[in-house]
């Protein structure tokens, strides 16, 4: 696939982005989910049980608990944490050089962190494929802190950027394929898009238009999900290039449009920043206007040209016909639109599913070691015996991380089908069961089955002072009020909304934090409230808490348009009540105690108050001024910022590289000077033999006199 060096800082660099997102995203939400008042305080999940430290580690790998030695308590330690995670994710962003492989394991280190204690609020498979590309970001990422100019590419780097499309691919494939073992009756039926737009957690604006577009339409979209989820993703290791640009687009394509129709926080930006590893150089650099001119076509083409074309037009026939035939396209001239259903059985299905997952295991093994042995290759064109065997010596250690990161990966990979998991070998679960803790590989599977077909369910939380006049209590984000329009809030996630909309899903009983979350604001706890609602004002019982509160299960619709295609009188939301979610408490209610002991959400020891020392009134200091904004208005600004120091870096260097600089004998050759990887490598004598040719001859050419890019093109043409 070649030597993506531009690729890599660019897959980084979005790595950070989406980084950032998460953790300023949880800072704010840290005091009201988490905290001594919280939902779910997270002390409970670290408890002195007497052992040592490093069994502790080992028991629950997360660095709280360090806390107690810098003063802190557990909420204190959290927003530490995440203000480093804050800190070194915005460098990466915006500095380079911080790319660096000790950089991401750091990042990685602080979000297990806070995984290990999150609870449910933080179980979404987002956050497990954060830590996993955070980890694979260890291996990809250049060693370069200790040597700060050095950023060379090294001969073993593309097989570690492999695994971050082994990544891609198992995401991907397995997300289209359980929409159809799962047998859920909307996907199976193509109608499953009839429905997801106003289901879906929190939608944007944009989902009421895309609800509105005519049935035959939503179904073919369902049809190109599946292709793009579950066919596109087999071109990944493709070994023709313009297969994989292909599927880059087509992924890209897919992510845009949940973007614009879901607030799915980083989840979308994360998936993009992987499908970067299926770029090259030269197609990064003609986004970064840093392409090199292609030589001219021979003609007549090579044999080898001309094949590779007629296989790249035979795949995408067969995308085609393969659509046509397993989905029944056919275009109704009558009614002018295209028709479509599945023309497969579920026992079809299945019978594909267990006759292809081996093969796609051999397939990505076939083309790991491709990328092992073309790495050994080129550490056998390094230069120096002592150079060529330090990079022989990184090539065995990154080859055999990347083989036994791909092992264990089959584990959760072939839970798609259980069959071919059963076949593994016994010593590859206990590999996986040996590192599941630390989330190095997750399964993954969004959108199993569609939820909401006959109407979203809708939890709406009421509060009362006499038990006889109810006031709703409306959230920031979440449907409330049949009036507001869905918000924007990607990247940030608002965990309790997320968690609102899944309660409503099934019985209060399965969602244990919604009775800690009712006791909260029945103590009218600022925390708390401060998750339902930033400004005050727009929450009914900030002068006193409610003296009773009670919870309705409603059903949520989109509005229709009308027949002529005009807008509905009452925009975006119409519902109906059916029935009583959650029963009527107050203070000192028996219920309410019951159900808070059984839960284990009872406080039952005296905090202690954490030291009055430098840290914890920093850190004091740093969420009072945090407090009165939105996360959506941190993260952006954040972006923003970074955006802006990038925009005025890149304006600086421009005005300085336009003034007029002599050349003279002995410079470096343009490439290396436009960036330092060459140049690094040059002085730690890894260069190919064909560079080594190229930079003599240089040499040989700059001996004589000064010469200008005239004169040089003059005698290039001559």
């Amino acid at each position: 696939m070649g030597e993506p060096r531009l690729a890599r800082p660019l897959l980084l660099g979005g790595l950070g982005a989406a980084y950032l997102a998460a953790f300023a995203s949880l800072y704010l939400q840290l005091p009201g989910l988490y905290g001594k008042d919280g939902i779910l305080p997270a002390r409970k999940m670290l408890r002195v049980s007497g052992k040592g430290l490093w069994e502790q580690l080992r028991d629950s790998p997360t660095l709280l608990w360090f806390g107690p030695r810098l003063g802190l308590d557990t909420e204190l330690g959290m927003e530490l944490l995440c203000l480093l995670g804050v800190l070194t994710s915005f460098g990466t962003l915006v500095f380079e050089p911080l790319r660096d492989s000790l950089v991401f394991l750091l990042l990685w280190a602080l979000y297990l962190s806070l995984y290990q204690v999150g609870q449910v609020f933080l179980y979404f498979q987002w956050d497990s494929l954060l830590l996993e590309t955070g980890f694979l970001a260890v291996l990809v990422a250049p060693l370069h802190l200790l040597k700060w100019r050095s950023t060379a590419w090294r001969p073993h780097d593309s097989i570690t950027f492999w695994l971050m499309r082994w990544l891609l691919f198992r995401l991907m494939f397995a997300s289209g394929v359980v929409k159809l073992t799962s047998r859920c009756p909307t996907w199976w039926g193509l109608t499953a898009l009839t429905y997801h737009y106003e289901t879906q957690c929190i939608p944007t604006p944009a989902a009421w238009f895309a609800h509105q577009l005519p049935v035959w339409f939503q179904k073919l979209s369902v049809v190109a999900t599946y292709v793009i989820e579950i066919a596109v993703p087999l071109l990944f290791f493709s070994p023709i290039r313009r297969l994989r640009l292909f599927a880059f687009y087509c992924q890209v394509l897919l992510q845009l449009l949940i973007i614009i129709t879901g607030n799915y926080n980083f989840f979308n930006l994360l998936t993009i920043v992987l499908c970067f590893s299926l770029l090259d150089d030269e197609h990064v650099g003609l986004w970064l206007g840093r392409s090199k001119k292609r030589p001219a076509s021979a003609w007549p083409p090579s044999l080898v040209s001309v094949l590779s074309t007629l296989l790249e037009l035979m795949v995408y026939g067969l995308l085609i016909y393969w659509s046509i035939q397993d989905f029944g396209l056919q275009f109704n001239w009558e009614k002018q639109l295209i028709e479509s259903k599945t023309a497969f059985t579920y026992h079809d299905f299945i019978q594909w599913l267990k006759t292809v997952t081996l093969p796609i295991v051999g397939l990505s093994l076939l083309s790991l070691a491709w990328e092992i042995i073309y790495a050994l290759y080129r550490c056998a064109c390094v230069r120096g015996f002592p150079w060529k065997l330090w990079a022989t010596l990184q090539w065995a250690v990154f080859a055999a991380a990347a083989v036994g990161m791909f092992t264990v990966s089959l584990v959760p990979f072939t839970y798609i089908e259980y069959e071919s998991n059963g076949k593994l070998w016994p010593g590859i679960h206990q590999m996986f069961g040996a590192v599941d803790r630390y989330q190095l590989v997750n399964s993954y599977g969004l959108f199993r089955r569609m939820t909401g077909v006959g109407g979203r369910p809708e939890v709406v939380v009421e509060g009362s002072y006499d038990k006889e006049k109810w006031t709703e209590i409306e959230f920031m984000y979440k449907p409330g009020n049949v009036s507001a329009a869905p918000p924007v809030v990607i990247p940030h996630q608002p965990r309790l909304d997320w968690q609102m909309w899944f309660a409503a899903l099934g019985h209060h009983s399965q969602s244990p934090w919604f009775t800690s979350f009712v006791y909260r604001l029945l103590q009218g706890k600022k925390d708390v409230i401060h998750l339902v609602q930033i400004d005050e004002t727009k929450y009914p019982f900030s002068a006193q808490p409610p003296a009773y509160i009670r919870a309705q299960l409603y059903k949520y619709w989109f509005t229709e348009s009308t027949k002529d295609g005009a807008f509905p009188r009452q925009w975006w939301w119409r519902r109906r009540h059916v029935e009583e979610f959650y029963p009527t408490v107050f203070l000192g209610d028996p219920n309410l105690e019951a159900m808070l002991s059984q839960y284990g959400l009872k406080d039952k020891t005296p905090l202690k108050r954490p030291p009055d020392t430098f840290l914890p009134r920093a850190l004091q200091l740093i969420r009072e001024v945090s407090r009165p904004y939105s996360g959506p208005a941190v993260v952006w600004s954040l972006y923003l910022t970074a955006a802006t120091i990038c925009l005025l870096r890149a304006l600086g260097s421009r005005t300085l590289g336009g003034a007029p600089s002599s050349r003279h004998k002995g410079s470096k050759r343009p490439d290396a000077a436009e960036g330092d990887g060459d140049h690094a490598g040059e002085k730690n004598g890894q260069v190919r033999k064909k560079e080594a040719e190229e930079k003599a001859e240089g040499r040989a050419r700059g001996a004589g006199d000064t010469t200008s890019d005239s004169l040089r093109s003059t005698r290039k043409k001559k």
